[in-house]
């Protein structure tokens, strides 16, 4: 009955968690030697933080993260387009919240390995294939380091959670190549700086060739003693065609000599985006990137999960929300199926289609799209927004995103838990 997991990452735990909730044993296995607070920050849309309330928690991640009040955006000279509320601002019964992925992601190990045992995750192997087996399925583990076998381990069905670069999926579709990289590359850091609007927004500014996106995910006090926060922080730049990009990982040391001059002009009244690229603590370099929808996750007793069946771009904040829902409904049919190869296929039959509509949304900009607009209608700036744009495309462009992505406070509000109460 056990089932294994490939990656101890936002889905990986989030799944081990579930799983436990509704008696299921499951051993997680890890690639690398010890899991550390990687990468920078990320927003949980309400949709998965009610999987994380379900699961006990919000207080952990009221500990660790900032509930987000607003998202603004702004065109290239700072002019305000339009606001709306998010979270429990919005009429959620759930926050947003914009946090350290890093920080997420331990959370997580803590609470699998205090709800599970210490040795419910397996750190410093790759899962290097698997197969099926009578009544089940058999994975071969190998160590990172040096690739020397590690062993095996059976199960009833497992589940590869091992992200954008995932050996299961590799192994699935070996033709398949690098990910798809569609001409941006992102720089993202964090500065300790002060406020910015309301202190909860997450801040929107440009258009798809050149954008620069910011939020806070913990408030401090800054060395002159005002209170401040840690702002995380994303500039995007457009390539050229002929741009060798190097392969994406949240460790690549980013250069401020190499985008900086594009923002150097960008200083607002309500922000000073060049001061936030010069004091930032540490500053990373990566394409942006996904992959093609696949048309098939699930072989027989084995599925795909989270960023290793649908990476998206990072447009509309709602990567990690989306892995999280994968694991909440494959819990939910394994509680209805048992751990079964019927279970992954009614998984799969609720999350490929959802998920690859929010992968080819967020290829087209995504709510951003009314970035693109505004900069393509009025490039040197704007008297009145309305004279640009009407109302009612501002709303049709962001309810169009929120009917694919999810984000429909009523619905959320009124359907009942994806996994029932046990």
């Amino acid at each position: 009955m056990t089932v294994l997991v490939a990656g101890a990452g936002i889905a990986g735990l989030t799944l081990a968690l579930s799983l436990h909730r509704i008696g299921v044993p499951v051993r997680v296995f890890e690639a690398v030697r010890e899991i550390r607070p990687l990468g920078v920050g990320i927003n949980l849309q309400p949709h998965a933080v009610r999987e994380l309330d379900e699961l006990g928690l919000l207080d952990r991640l009221d500990a660790i993260g900032l509930r987000t009040q607003e998202v603004a955006y702004f065109s290239s000279h700072g002019q305000p387009i339009w606001s709306e509320p998010r979270g429990m601002s919005a009429g959620y019964d759930w926050p947003q919240f914009s946090i350290h992925r890093g920080r997420l992601q331990m959370m997580l190990l803590d609470a699998v390995r205090e709800r599970l045992g210490p040795d419910a995750v397996t750190c410093g192997v790759s899962v290097a294939g698997w197969r099926n087996i009578d009544g089940g399925v058999e994975i071969d583990l190998v160590e990172r380091e040096t690739g020397a076998p590690a062993g095996s381990a059976k199960g009833a069905v497992f589940i590869a959670a091992d992200g954008i670069h995932s050996t299961a999926r590799a192994g699935l579709y070996p033709d398949e190549g690098l990910p798809v990289w569609g001409g941006i590359v992102m720089w993202r850091g964090v500065t300790r700086a002060p406020h910015f609007l309301t202190r909860r927004s997450m801040a929107m500014t440009g258009c798809k060739p050149r954008k620069f996106v910011c939020y806070p995910i913990e408030d401090i006090t800054l060395d002159d003693g005002r209170p401040g926060a840690v702002i995380n922080w994303i500039a995007d730049l457009r390539m050229p065609a002929d741009h060798i990009w190097r392969r994406e990982d949240w460790n690549r040391p980013g250069n401020p000599d190499d985008f900086l001059p594009r923002f150097d002009t960008w200083r607002f009244d309500w922000l000073d985006i060049p001061a936030l690229i010069r004091n930032a603590e540490h500053i990373f370099e990566y394409p942006m990137v996904d992959r093609d929808p696949l048309p098939r996750w699930t072989h027989g007793a084995m599925t795909l999960m989270g960023d290793a069946a649908h990476p998206m771009y990072p447009i509309g904040s709602n990567g990690a929300s989306q892995a999280i829902l994968d694991a909440r409904v494959l819990t939910r049919e394994i509680l209805r199926h048992g751990a079964v190869p019927a279970a992954l296929a009614a998984y799969e039959e609720e999350r490929r289609p959802a998920t690859a509509r929010i992968v080819l949304a967020n290829r087209a900009d995504g709510p951003d799209k009314v970035l693109d607009v505004v900069e393509e209608r009025a490039p040197d700036g704007f008297g009145r927004i309305e004279d640009v744009l009407s109302r009612e495309e501002l709303l049709e462009t962001a309810a169009g995103y929120k009917r694919i992505a999810g984000f429909d406070v009523e619905a959320l509000n009124q359907r009942p838990p994806i996994v029932p109460a046990a």
